[in-house]
């Protein structure tokens, strides 16, 4: 790890708010707990929108139906998982910070994120050519496989975190 980095961490553990985490009794786990909930919430969402944009349901609900009344619960659930996330990471920054699956994640997060970005300002935006009876477009199934691929890849690397 960079030693600027090396140092920001352990600056950041040794905040009365990280203390706080640290310290309060039954908060970690609360925190963590609610964090599931969060990615529950988050990836539950985004992977019905997403089984629906590789062809489920297809003639039955439109795709617009389907993202939205989930998006918004999915962005709820990433705003939980932001705020937990980063509050738990305080406390042990230094520690989580150094674990190669920490830097995995992030790059992860990283790139489900690119591709959100280029899902909806791309093929999303001629969503009414094919939203409930037309065949989805390659570029959309690809786009929700990526998003499959890149969430499970997350919470795959936040278990490691665990354990490293």
């Amino acid at each position: 790890m960079p030693a600027l980095l090396a140092e920001t961490f352990s600056w950041l553990e040794q905040t009365r708010f990280a203390n706080e985490v640290r310290i309060v009794p039954h908060l970690y786990p609360v925190l963590m707990s609610v964090h599931v909930l969060g990615i529950a919430l988050m990836i539950g969402s985004a992977f019905i929108v997403d089984l629906r944009l590789m062809g489920y349901g297809r003639g039955t609900i439109p795709v617009t139906v389907v993202a939205r009344s989930l998006l918004p619960l999915s962005r709820a659930g990433f705003f939980i998982v932001l705020v937990t996330g980063l509050t738990m990471f305080a406390a042990v920054a230094f520690t989580v910070g150094s674990s190669g699956a920490a830097r995995w994640k992030l790059v992860l997060i990283i790139l489900a994120g690119l591709n959100i970005l280029l899902f909806h300002g791309g093929v999303f935006r001629g969503v009414a050519a094919w939203d409930l009876h037309a065949p989805t477009p390659v570029s959309a199934k690809v786009a929700a496989f990526m998003s499959m691929v890149a969430w499970t890849g997350v919470i795959f690397a936040g278990r490691f975190l665990a354990y490293s």
